[in-house]
């Protein structure tokens, strides 16, 4: 069977037009170099090229073969470097999911443009789910990284988070709201409104924040008559059905009749992103890459 080796040694003599210069080339003894293009022309059953005194020429079998030969290497080439790239994590296609309050606009679009333009041999799949929900299909293997708002509630022993950023925490209500023009208000104002996001028993997030906060405060925040934990929060805002704590990067999507009014006491909501422990190279340089220059120590979650 035709080697590669064979096949390269071939291509460089008819290249360089004598065995002398491929040798050279080559780093290889002459006699070596005519050995194996004499078993290749064995192999074959037809010489490839025809000695002459001043230079060899190839004979109609052997250009023949050199046009198929240089596409069999280039494959090859492509192949080798094809294989190297996702080994090292600089190609592939990966699965992303985002929490419905972790929108990709601001800092994390900025940084998620830099990534795929430095690595153009990598693709995103990008949906929306529930930070819970993220942690329990990566767990399961079926998804890469998520990004989610903590706090998160289930914990996975496979699973680990990296903290992104922390912003803080605004009151949004509608422009009719006796709350839309004040400079800042203070939580246990809020004691009386209604808010459309109330935390579920079993997930976490940042209905489950707003809600540990107005406790904090001395309440524990009342439903409104509709209430949302996605982006539609936002359209009942502006419909007048309640008011909600929102971070700040919910203005960059918010209709602009939503006003988003500073709390006398500054709150913070961290944003991370979630991973498998055993993830690839692949998933590493990602999650190296959104967290930039302001990376934080992991946290296991």
């Amino acid at each position: 069977m035709t080697s590669i080796r064979q096949l390269r040694y071939f291509v460089e003599i008819a290249e360089n037009g004598s065995f002398s210069a491929a040798a050279e080339r080559l780093y290889i003894a002459q006699s070596a170099l005519s050995r194996q293009i004499k078993e290749l022309e064995q192999q074959l059953g037809t010489p490839l090229f025809e000695r002459t005194a001043r230079q060899p020429r190839l004979t109609a079998a052997g250009l023949a073969f050199l046009d198929r030969a240089r596409h069999l290497l280039a494959d090859l080439d492509k192949a080798e470097r094809l294989a190297r790239e996702i080994g090292q994590g600089l190609r592939g296609s990966l699965r992303l999911n985002h929490s419905s309050t972790v929108p990709l606009t601001g800092r994390l679009l900025e940084r998620l443009g830099g990534y795929l333009e430095a690595n153009p041999g990598v693709s995103l799949e990008i949906a929306q789910q529930s930070s819970e929900a993220q942690l329990e299909d990566i767990a399961e293997g079926r998804l890469e990284i998520g990004l989610l708002r903590l706090p998160v509630l289930r914990q996975h022993q496979d699973v680990e988070t990296h903290i992104l950023f922390s912003e803080p925490l605004l009151l949004a209500v509608a422009a009719s709201h006796p709350l839309a023009n004040a400079t800042q208000v203070d939580l246990e104002r809020l004691h009386e409104e209604r808010f459309i996001s109330i935390p579920h028993r079993q997930r976490g997030g940042l209905s489950y924040l707003s809600a540990s906060l107005c406790m904090k405060a001395g309440f524990f925040p009342r439903a409104a008559q509709v209430v949302s934990r996605k982006t539609t929060q936002l359209q009942l805002i502006q419909a007048g059905f309640g008011v909600a704590l929102l971070p700040a990067c919910m203005r960059d999507i918010a209709p602009a009749s939503v006003h988003f009014v500073p709390l006398d006491e500054p709150c913070q909501s961290t944003v991370a992103l979630a991973c498998r422990r055993e993830a690839g190279d692949l998933v590493r340089q990602f999650v190296s890459a959104m967290q930039g220059s302001s990376a934080s120590t992991d946290n296991q979650v």
